[in-house]
């Protein structure tokens, strides 16, 4: 029986942590459950969005601690740093927009789970932070990485250091959060906005994704010049198809399909 489920609704694709005896804790098998689930999506062209959520009210409690002493169960350690991570699939680059649905805990490797994504939405009473800490377990899936990215380096090392729990309120405030919504609510809003950015042109989004990741590591100038060699094509491919639809009416006013105009 599997821990991990894929669902599909069009072009977004749902990966559930479906633990919740463990409040969907990862140990060995289940990483490696995450790594097929997350190939899977990479490799159907038909999925252009996937959210990952928690089953049962939690997104993931982080590594299964109880299979530590168990050298069969316990998360795969690599010396090298090689990929995939302990948690599966986090030492990876997906090539395709990923959005997180975080209810109840999204703590210790849960956080770096959810630090995968681009996007995060983030239920109000959800709790998020380096609970590992108080363990001895060093971030070892991208923790000490993206979260310097997403949140700033003062911010980032707050939270590595001090294990604190952060608050959803708190999380949107530093970027850590990017939506917040109602118990309950997380995967329905996730997918929505999923849907929304799957129903871009495609080539567009991924162009200007990869881009924004590539640049991080890129001086300016150079990360200009990588900017618009990579954007030109795109704009034959989809731009001037897009811009005939505008000058034909299409989103006026800042109107995006099934929108009224914008004020103003």
């Amino acid at each position: 029986m599997s821990d991990v489920r894929f669902d599909i609704e069009g072009a977004v694709a749902t990966i559930w942590l479906d633990r919740p005896e463990r409040r969907n804790a990862v140990d060995r098998a289940m990483a490696g459950q995450l790594v097929a689930a997350f190939e899977r999506f990479e490799a159907d062209p038909q999925l252009r969005v996937a959210v990952l959520a928690g089953a049962g009210g939690t997104f993931c409690a982080g590594a299964d601690l109880t299979a530590v002493g168990d050298p069969g169960r316990r998360n795969e350690l690599t010396p090298d740093g090689a990929a995939p991570g302990p948690m599966g699939p986090t030492r990876g680059h997906l090539t395709k927009p990923l959005v997180a649905a975080v209810a109840g805990h999204a703590v210790a490797g849960g956080l770096e789970l959810a630090l995968l994504a681009d996007l995060r939405v983030v239920e109000r009473d959800a709790v998020m932070g380096v609970f590992c800490r108080r363990w001895g377990v060093p971030l070892i899936d991208g923790g000490t990485v993206r979260l310097p990215r997403i949140v700033g380096l003062g911010r980032a090392l707050d939270l590595i250091l001090t294990g604190r729990p952060v608050g959803a309120a708190e999380a949107l405030d530093m970027g850590l959060a990017n939506r917040l919504a109602e118990p309950g609510r997380a995967v329905a809003v996730a997918r929505e906005l999923a849907r929304a950015i799957a129903g871009f042109p495609s080539l567009c989004v991924l162009t200007d994704r990869a881009s924004v990741y590539a640049g991080l590591d890129l001086p300016l100038a150079e990360a200009l010049r990588a900017e618009g060699a990579a954007g030109a094509p795109v704009v034959e491919r989809e731009g001037v198809a897009g811009a005939a639809r505008f000058a034909a009416g299409a989103g006026r006013h800042g109107r995006f399909p099934g929108e009224g105009p914008h004020p103003g």
